[in-house]
């Protein structure tokens, strides 16, 4: 089996969780049919081991300095990709922007070994309306970041890959709720 239908499954059994009617409430507010919660996979090792090799895959290319994004969705994920990028011979720094802005010793969004000018990639688990990844993109640029690329875990297909490109062009998912839709039938038709 392939790594991204590995990972598909993984999502699926450990992450992904559908009702016929909506109950479940978004960070939004409102309810939806959907809920994915990517933590126990990301978290685990296998997940670990999967989601490090397909976004490194997907940004090596790019040869970015950094990779990250909004902690805490994109943390296990920037730690795995930075892991299997030096598993490759091909370096890629984790980095992770905080939600508050620290307030004492060096103030700043961004904990990590990147520097101003450097190019990154912006990573989050998942994408709804991609507000998170959008909070994330801004304030890599506030610290003088270069974001390169944008690359969410599962795009729910609710119109955030779309708001994402609007202030990052190349933005990609490495999976799509329509996939995880297909795979649940398989399991549970």
């Amino acid at each position: 089996m392939d790594m991204k239908q590995e990972l598909v499954e993984m999502v699926c059994k450990k992450s992904f969780k559908y009702t016929k009617e909506p109950s479940f409430k978004l960070v939004s507010g409102r309810m939806s049919q959907f809920y994915v919660n990517c933590k126990p996979t990301t978290l685990s090792p296998r997940g670990m081991f999967l989601v490090g090799h397909l976004v490194f895959e997907t940004i090596k290319d790019l040869k970015p300095d950094g990779v990250g994004g909004l902690t805490f969705g994109a943390d296990p994920m920037a730690m795995a990709v930075a892991f299997v990028s030096e598993l490759k011979h091909s370096p890629i720094n984790a980095f992770s922007i905080r939600k508050t802005k620290k307030d004492h010793g060096i103030i700043r969004w961004i904990e990590g070994d990147v520097k101003p000018g450097q190019r990154v990639v912006i990573i989050d688990d998942v994408a709804t309306t991609g507000g998170s990844t959008i909070k994330a993109i801004e304030r890599a640029g506030s610290e003088g970041l270069n974001v390169v690329r944008a690359v969410i875990l599962v795009d729910r297909q609710e119109g955030g890959l779309e708001n994402i490109r609007k202030h990052v062009k190349d933005a990609s998912a490495v999976i799509n709720r329509d996939e995880l839709m297909e795979q649940f039938k398989k399991t549970r038709g």
